[in-house]
């Protein structure tokens, strides 16, 4: 017979693996989070940092013990692969139905790029499991006209703590043409659904903005050597010059622009705010670039400091914007398991997305929610220029990428 002491330990560890939906104790005090980035190739610096901001996350809610005695457990995939030298879309499919096979995994973070977001949405959809990606910003992902083709199963499952290119490259040709008084341009791509997408829609609103375009060019990421476009380039003599891309082609295209062009105007896309323009690029070629992010900036604020000081001390590394944007990811799964818990719901893919889909989480760059396709409400574009600071390390994203400001706004 139970004493009465171990029959209330019972009645409570049986309560706790029915809010979780599980079916014993053990598994109740664990809940499992999948992570993906894009952590081999071009742009693993960056990765990093992200991958960095969302385990700080869960480990701030763990050691808090927020989540009534239960743990968040990560599982870390890479999508990058030696072979593609970036993120690699097969590998990202590869790693979403990892992650839908593993039927403890009740949510995801990621991935970093959007053609992995592409490869990963179908199947994430068709396993009912939500993910929030932190820098992935293609549009097409979320919108509702490809909605068969992203998110075949029906709901919402594409979350985003950035918002799209739908704002990223139209404010940036905003930019361009009203503050910088740009009146042509040459624009590049490296192929990818992200620099696609984004030089698409920068070149749509800077002719609306009445710049001419005077050519565009597609640079194969795994080509060394650009010099033939931009020796093209320098005779079409255009005001500037936009990158659509990642850091694959962009680090080369930096360097080898400097010796050709170095005076003309340069700009792109979150692909060009990364710790690889500053480590494999450096200065002076890095310098005067123009890059945007796809969310306020907060690494400059003093309400970020104690966080961001935190953050250095862990991991020995300057956080970025988008390190914080992984880290608002976390809080807000962990803020849907913490209420399906004080509501007394199971903890299971099908209600951690639905609590996601009403998120309202108070996060250092303000309130994050969700509109009914998972883009992320705020729309706030920032814009930064590689500026030399001698004060501080040559690598400190911080320093190194002067705030302008909000980009303007359509």
């Amino acid at each position: 017979m139970l004493t009465r002491r171990a029959a209330s330990q019972l009645m409570v560890t049986t309560a706790a693996a029915a809010a979780l939906g599980v079916g014993s104790a053990h598994a109740a005090q664990t809940i499992k989070v999948g992570l993906d980035l894009s952590l081999t190739g071009a742009d693993a610096e960056s990765a990093a940092r992200i991958k960095n901001g969302a385990l700080m996350a869960f480990d701030e809610i763990n050691a808090k013990n927020e989540l009534g005695g239960n743990k968040i457990e990560v599982v870390v995939y890479d999508d990058g692969t030696a072979t593609a030298g970036q993120y690699d879309p097969a590998q990202a499919a590869t790693n979403a139905r990892k992650m839908v096979s593993d039927k403890e995994v009740v949510a995801a973070i990621g991935p970093m790029m959007s053609g992995a977001g592409k490869a990963m949405a179908p199947i994430l959809s068709q396993g009912d499991l939500a993910t929030i990606t932190p820098s992935s910003t293609n549009p097409d992902i979320t919108d509702p006209k490809f909605a068969a083709q992203y998110k075949p199963a029906g709901k919402a499952i594409y979350f985003r703590t950035v918002t799209t290119d739908a704002f990223q490259g139209p404010n940036l040709a905003n930019y361009f043409a009203e503050v910088l008084k740009v009146k042509s341009v040459y624009i590049l791509d490296d192929s990818g659904a992200y620099g696609v997408g984004i030089a698409d829609s920068f070149q749509k609103r800077a002719e609306e903005k009445g710049i001419k375009v005077l050519g565009r060019d597609r640079l194969d990421p795994k080509a060394a050597d650009y010099n033939t476009i931009l020796t093209k380039i320098k005779a079409a003599n255009p005001d500037a010059l936009y990158y659509g891309g990642v850091g694959q082609a962009g680090v080369k295209l930096a360097k080898q622009a400097y010796d050709i062009v170095p005076k003309m105007i340069k700009g792109g896309g979150d692909g060009m705010y990364s710790s690889e323009m500053l480590s494999a690029v450096g200065f002076p070629a890095a310098a005067g670039w123009y890059a945007t992010i796809a969310s306020p900036h907060v690494t400059g604020e003093k309400a970020a400091d104690a966080w961001m000081k935190a953050y250095s001390a862990k991991y020995g590394m300057t956080p970025d914007d988008y390190s914080i944007t992984a880290y608002d990811a976390g809080l807000v799964i962990a803020d849907a398991v913490k209420r399906l818990i004080a509501d007394k719901k199971p903890v299971n893919r099908d209600s951690v997305r639905d609590y996601i889909q009403t998120s309202n989480v108070k996060t250092m760059q303000g309130p994050v929610s969700f509109d009914d396709n998972g883009d992320l409400k705020d729309r706030t574009i920032s814009i930064f220029q590689i500026v030399k600071d001698a004060n501080y390390a040559a690598d400190d994203m911080v320093h190194q990428f002067k705030y302008i400001g909000v980009a303007p706004q359509s």
